[in-house]
């Protein structure tokens, strides 16, 4: 016998939502994972890479600010954590930016031997960048918004 859920009538027969282990498990994907604030941390991410790989004095390490100012931004801006979602996007972002940058006719032997390891160092440092960026974002926030 199937114990009813908390807010849940026992009258009511099965929703879409709530459709047996399919529905339980995008509640609970829902909880970890949401496609809006991903694609938002998506786009500013590409946008912090482009402007921040334009910087001419900076240069590679700009991309990687850029990534992370763009988690600091959504973090300041947008409420609740979204880790998973800042995380997943700075490091797609940063591990096809730093491909595609070492991508030249004279570094193509190169990329395609030692491609996956590029990619794996770019991934990681733009996990980190976002990650960091989105932590001090919310440090921030709370800081503003906490009464004295």
């Amino acid at each position: 016998m199937r114990r009813p859920e908390l807010g849940r009538s026992t009258t009511d027969g099965p929703t879409e939502e709530s459709s047996g282990r399919l529905g339980g498990l995008r509640r609970r994907l829902g909880d970890i994972f949401a496609l809006r604030p991903f694609l938002l941390a998506l786009v500013l991410a590409i946008v912090g890479l482009v402007v921040g790989g334009s910087v001419p004095v900076v240069g590679t390490v700009g991309r990687f600010l850029g990534i992370a100012l763009a988690g600091f931004v959504l973090a300041f801006v947008a409420s609740g954590r979204r880790y998973v979602e800042v995380g997943l996007a700075g490091a797609l972002t940063a591990g096809v930016g730093v491909v595609l940058s070492a991508v030249d006719v004279a570094f193509l032997p190169v990329v395609a031997e030692y491609g996956l390891r590029i990619a794996g160092v770019g991934t990681t440092a733009g996990l980190i960048a976002a990650l960091l960026g989105h932590y001090f974002g919310r440090d921030l926030r709370a800081g503003l918004t906490r009464e004295l």
